[in-house]
């Protein structure tokens, strides 16, 4: 049996996060939840995810800072930036920070979903 993926998402909108974790949880996969980017950095830990699923906005640690925090100490984690604030410059930039991937919000959460699995799947495909 596979072992189910490791996700972190982080979002200051409690709401979508607890219902997102919900809708993933059923398809396999572990979620833990952090509402802030400082309280990802208290929960993570190197090795510990597989994707980890930001917001870009914010209060505090925004979540491109939060991208590069995550790739400091884990550079093979996979990070996938959600922003409801779509730009060539947001996106070069959560590129050039190492970001797997980003996602327009509101999304599907098959494409969510869809998404992650593709950022696993590049994990594999690098022997991690």
């Amino acid at each position: 049996m596979q072992s189910p993926i490791r996700l972190l998402i982080v979002d200051d909108e409690e709401r979508f996060v607890s219902t997102l974790a919900r809708l993933l949880s059923m398809r396999q996969m572990e979620v833990t939840t952090a509402f802030s980017g400082e309280q990802a950095l208290e929960a993570f830990a190197p090795g510990a995810f597989d994707v980890a699923l930001v917001d870009v906005k914010m209060p505090g640690m925004s979540g491109v800072e939060l991208l590069a925090e995550l790739k400091k100490l884990d550079p093979n984690l996979e990070v996938i930036v959600l922003t409801g604030h779509a730009s060539v410059d947001i996106a070069a930039e959560i590129m050039g920070k190492g970001g797997s991937d980003y996602l327009l919000k509101p999304c599907p959460t098959e494409d969510v979903a869809a998404k992650i699995l593709s950022a696993v799947e590049r994990r594999a495909a690098k022997g991690l």
